[in-house]
């Protein structure tokens, strides 16, 4: 992957969490939109590997698998938070 790639993941991951956040009226930190970008991009790439068998690759795939893979992992947080 390189640093270059690392340094991407990073940038599309970010941008991902905070539309995921803003979508989701969150209110996170900008860190955790980060990690939940990364995450949720990673997760839900996974799946439809695992599912579908498609793995992509472009921008444009990683930011909307970001979007929606960090908005899943928001409304699960929020669904383990109201049990409790």
């Amino acid at each position: 992957m390189g640093i270059f790639g690392f340094i991407l993941t990073l940038i599309v991951g970010g941008v991902a969490g905070i539309i995921a956040d803003r979508l989701m009226q969150a209110h996170n930190s900008i860190v955790l939109n980060v990690i939940l970008g990364v995450v949720g991009a990673g997760v839900l790439n996974f799946l439809v590997w695992l599912i579908f068998g498609l793995w992509g690759g472009n921008l444009l795939w990683q930011l909307l698998t970001g979007i929606i893979g960090a908005s899943a992992l928001i409304w699960g947080y929020r669904q383990v938070r109201h049990r409790r």
